[in-house]
């Protein structure tokens, strides 16, 4: 049996183990040395009067998982039927037997991936779990294969006849499977930790700011896949006045009036008095039903969509671009409910879907937004503005734009979220001769009913991205700035941006109260903290912590150091990055290193975690530079329309420039052993690297584009991003642009070793991009590798898939950077 903590074989899924134990010199395979009895600690006896032991019992594998999480903790001791237990090392045990339980605890630790066998003698009836997992052996012989990190190794012994017999024998497989052993409270970052951590996913606080939801989600060893969510109400001394136990509800909303949290639950809208907590249904059989918000005390307002019969017919008649989606036929349209009476009215109808943008009750107004025509062939559809006057039903049309995100009430007029070409270009703050990325978001004020409109974030570099409006009409602004994402407010009066002291570097959800003194509540993560959950008062622009996951999923875990390293490119330009130092580095060593940068148009954030664990990365032995080239939004506007119609020429240049004064900087990084990898549009860009550079030592590419034209024609929105980022630039206008910057084009220049990921599902970028690459690298004798994630899209979400991937990359880059194949061996040799 193979284990490894963080990550997956294809047929069991297993996790890390690993342990700190220093060998001398050991020969090939065999030789079995016992482990330091000083550096493992002793628990027992756990209830010495048990007359039957778990083992004896039906339920014996429940008893021992439930005392497990308690045996793990980074605690000194142990209360059991109010007898207190200390922790002691074993080396001082004396005793002969021992009624009721024992335990052992030590943490292993390696500095690779290690192979070997794990003995336990004298235990007539135990049980080994490395990192909370049981491990299966053949007479108490265990074959482990351990990932580079720390592993907490908990043995629960039931029968022992004499313990001065008690011992544990490590084999190695080979002289290079060395490990070390620790009964240190301190370990690495690990994959399972960044995975399973709790993490508030959704939060709404109530209009007066007296109560909030949460929801939060976290994953482990027993549900695998499934995730475990905890819905709470709680005031604000963070008390908790309701637990949702039968289920977990969804768009969690409040009645303006502070009475009432209404909610989606099992298809039904459901209604809970906040004062009483008894709840009510309002209404059932709403498939297809989302978006809920009070229109007025009670009423509301939601979309509710309707797909069509399905059929047997043999075969699809496409009636335009967007039928390729699988969801093109299916319309929302939007409704009101009336809660007292039950009825709902329908507010639009028609082929093409509305969405509902904004609500203004004391003037009997929607917006709402719509596709100027059904199955529209442009690379910029047109969306329409529309306000309905729910009195008078009359509908305004409020212009038709080519570029525009989400709009909202601001008083009588309106705020528009759209690219710089919203309205004529009247965002643009570009040199005429550059054609403006339409990604980069810009704020707007629509007034006399959208005949005029002004640019009020043109000489403001973030991106705007969600915006709220408060009853002043000032707006609260979640922005991309550079690598960040704070949040801003707006002052329509003074027309100026404030940025709030959220103390946070990614503000990731957040929510508002409808009284004077505002209140903010928010969650988010810094580059070296993960999530944390603060109230923020916009006046005193201070905030105050309500939940850290720290303490609960991080406690005594070792994070990475964090630098920020910038340069200027041939152009004059700063581009920024930073760089993650591993947290035992010593600089007198040469180490490996690994660069990765931006996918699509946005920057890569400094996020705690996320699809690409950075601070992983570097708790692996990596040092680790994430580079900000040219191209991304955040950086205003000039900085991110050299995206369009370049393809990596300035991101290249840029990339390379970067990596090699990364490498002149961090002298202690082996210039010879440093890979690169991305993701989207950053796999194109690791592809068309490999065509351009021989920096790199090795490669890994997710989800890349090898032929534009392809992607351009195959890919779900292909056509659309194209539509910035080629923007006015076809095959047929444009034949240069999309073969001569198409890496399959160049795959004869590749001479780095290459990896490539795809999910084999990716409606984004199909599959079929990395298999044109993989072929022609094959053809041409080329180092190459292709890994497929079956049932995967264009991003890894599941558990298992997720740690597979991320130790899959890790695997790559020991082999090729490092000089050590056999956990890669260990993955994919037997294929």
């Amino acid at each position: 049996m193979k284990f490894s903590a963080s990550w997956y074989t294809q047929n069991k899924l297993f996790k890390h183990a690993a342990t700190f134990l220093t060998f001398a010199s050991l020969s090939f395979a065999a030789i079995a040395a016992p482990l330091d009895k000083s550096k493992i600690q002793f628990i027992g006896p756990l209830a010495e009067d048990m007359q039957l032991k778990p083992f004896q019992t039906p339920h014996g594998t429940a008893i021992i998982n439930n005392l497990l999480p308690r045996l793990q903790a980074s605690s000194e001791s142990l209360s059991i039927f109010g007898k207190k237990q200390s922790w002691q090392p074993f080396d001082k045990i004396n005793a002969l037997t021992l009624g009721g339980l024992q335990a052992l605890k030590f943490n292993i630790e390696t500095t690779r991936f290690t192979q070997g066998t794990l003995t336990l003698k004298g235990i007539q009836q135990g049980q080994l779990f490395i990192n909370g997992e049981p491990q299966k052996g053949d007479k108490n012989s265990y074959k482990l294969a351990l990932s580079n990190t720390t592993h907490t190794v908990i043995i629960v012994a039931q029968q022992v006849a004499n313990w001065h017999d008690v011992a544990l024998d490590f084999a190695p497989k080979t002289d290079i499977d060395k490990i070390t052993l620790s009964t240190s409270q301190s370990k690495r970052l690990s994959a399972k930790q960044l995975f399973d951590a709790p993490i508030i996913n959704q939060l709404s606080l109530a209009p007066n700011a007296k109560q909030y939801v949460t929801t939060t989600r976290t994953y482990n060893d027993v549900t695998q896949n499934q995730a475990n969510t905890v819905t709470v109400l709680k005031d604000t001394d963070d008390h908790t006045l309701y637990r949702f136990e039968a289920g977990q509800p969804s768009n969690i909303i409040w009645s303006p009036d502070n009475q009432f949290l209404v909610y989606l639950l099992n298809g039904e809208l459901k209604q809970l008095n906040r004062k009483n907590l008894s709840i009510k249904t309002l209404a059932a059989d709403l498939e297809g039903a989302s978006g809920f918000t009070f229109y007025n005390d009670s009423s509301l307002l939601f979309s509710w969509s309707k797909s069509p019969e399905s059929t047997d017919s043999l075969t699809k008649h496409y009636k335009g671009l967007q039928d390729r989606w699988s969801y093109a036929r299916t319309t929302s349209q939007i409704y009101i409910f009336d809660t007292k009476s039950g009825l709902t009215k329908a507010l639009s109808q028609g082929p093409i879907t509305h969405n509902l943008e904004d609500l203004n009750s004391n003037r009997g107004k929607i917006l709402m937004s719509r596709s100027v025509v059904a199955m529209q062939a442009s690379t910029h559809p047109e969306t329409e503005l529309v306000e309905l006057d729910l009195k008078s039903s009359k509908l305004l049309s409020l212009g038709k734009f080519k570029t525009f995100d989400l709009a909202k009430y601001a008083n009588k007029d309106i705020y528009v979220v759209a690219g710089p070409d919203f309205k004529n270009a009247t965002g643009r703050a570009l040199p005429k001769t550059m054609l403006a990325n339409n990604y980069d978001g810009q704020l707007y004020l629509l007034t006399n009913n959208g005949e005029n409109v002004k640019a009020l974030s043109k000489q403001f570099d973030p991106a705007i991205g969600q915006l709220e409006v408060l009853e002043s009409g000032d707006a609260l602004v979640k922005v991309t700035e550079r690598d960040t994402q704070p949040l801003y407010l707006f002052d329509l009066s003074k027309q100026r941006f404030k940025k709030l002291n959220t103390g946070l570097d990614i503000v990731e959800k957040f929510s508002y109260s409808h009284d004077r003194n505002t209140e903010v509540l928010l969650s988010g993560t810094n580059a070296s903290a993960p999530q944390q959950l603060k109230r923020l008062n916009i006046s005193k622009n201070k905030t105050q912590l309500v939940w850290d996951s720290q303490p609960s999923a991080y406690a005594n875990t070792r994070i990475p150091t964090l630098e920020e390293f910038n340069f200027k490119n041939k152009n004059g330009v700063e581009i920024t990055g930073r760089v993650y130092i591993p947290s035992n580095l010593d600089k007198t060593k040469k180490y490996p290193a690994l660069v990765y940068y931006y996918g699509g148009t946005s920057p890569v954030t400094r996020g705690f975690t996320g699809r690409y664990p950075f601070n992983l990365w570097a708790e692996n032995g990596y040092v680790v530079y994430v580079v900000q080239p040219t191209g991304a939004t955040g950086f205003g506007q000039k900085f991110s329309a050299q995206h369009v119609n370049a393809w990596g020429d300035y991101t290249a240049d840029d990339i390379i420039t970067g990596t090699q004064a990364f490498l002149k900087k961090y002298d202690f990084v082996d210039n010879k052993k440093v890979g690169n990898l991305g993701a989207s549009y950053g796999g194109f860009m690791t592809m068309l690297l490999a065509t351009k550079t021989d920096i790199f030592s090795a490669s890994i590419a997710h989800a890349g584009i090898s032929n534009l034209t392809s992607y351009w024609g195959e890919g779900w929105w292909g056509y659309l991003y194209s539509g910035e980022a080629s923007k006015n630039s076809f095959p047929w206008n444009n034949s240069e642009l999309y073969s001569q910057h198409s890496p399959v084009f160049h795959a004869d220049k590749v001479t780095t070793p290459l990896l490539l990921l795809h999910g084999d599902s990716d409606t984004n970028v199909p599959v079929g991009e990395s298999l044109t690459m993989y072929t022609a690298l094959k053809l041409l004798n080329k180092d190459v590798e292709l890994i497929e994630y079956k049932g995967a899209d264009h991003q890894i979400f599941a558990r298992d898939k997720r740690f597979n991937w991320w130790d899959t990359m890790l695997a790559y880059f020991d082999k090729k950077l490092k000089d050590e194949p056999q956990w890669w061996d260990s993955m994919y040799s037997n294929d």
